[in-house]
């Protein structure tokens, strides 16, 4: 199902982000008060809407409450970030994304509802929309234009067999580098004989074409 996904600012991380999530397949409404940023999302987008976010009836006039995610891209609008997470909070946004420009900042975000917040020195936009888009992934990196890792719990049917029954490097294309241990969060190199359990996360490098594979 395809997703919907509000970007709220539209500065690098924003566009990149707002882009990213286009690109692969989901619903992007784009979302800032400066009307050359927007013309400029043609074509990248769902839909544009010029709104002031520090405003509450511009944020709550948005529909935000039909988005499956609200991504506030404003790290340097603590007022406008605060008011949107707020207003996506109170509309019951299933997945609340926020920016933060520092550790304060993030205190604030997570105080007042932000499900997941993003440090941009930590997180690309691409490297988020993967994540986003995802039903799959738990984290996604970006190694070079070629090569990724992702982590990710086992696919439903991978459970309960080992590394040689399902042979994912032949049957889809990636190689599992590691696992981690549910009970005390430490990585450890995988038994190929072991069966895998629902719990372990994997760790996994793959070709970013192949990424579709395990994208379900």
């Amino acid at each position: 199902m395809k997703k919907t996904i509000a970007v709220l600012g539209l500065g690098k991380y924003g566009i990149s982000l707002a882009k990213s999530m286009y690109d692969m397949g989901a619903d992007v409404l784009v979302v800032d008060n400066d009307p050359d940023k927007l013309k400029d999302m043609d074509g990248y987008c769902t839909a544009s809407v010029c709104a002031d976010l520090t405003n509450e009836d511009e944020v709550e006039m948005l529909g935000l409450k039909n988005m499956d995610i609200v991504a506030v891209a404003m790290a340097g609008n603590l007022s406008a970030s605060i008011m949107s997470v707020a207003v996506a909070k109170e509309l019951k946004v299933p997945l609340i994304v926020a920016k933060s420009s520092s550790d304060r900042m993030t205190s604030i975000l997570k105080k007042i509802g932000a499900d997941k917040v993003i440090v941009p020195e930590e997180y690309g936009g691409e490297q988020s929309a993967r994540i986003l888009a995802s039903d799959t992934f738990l984290d996604y990196f970006k190694v070079d234009e070629n090569l990724c890792m992702v982590e990710m719990f086992p696919m439903p049917k991978w459970v309960g067999k080992n590394m040689v029954e399902l042979n994912l490097r032949k049957n889809y294309k990636i190689n599992v580098i590691a696992y981690k241990i549910h009970d005390n969060g430490h990585w450890k190199i995988l038994d190929p004989t072991e069966p895998l359990a629902a719990e372990n996360e994997l760790l996994i490098v793959l070709e970013r074409d192949e990424l579709h594979r395990i994208n379900k």
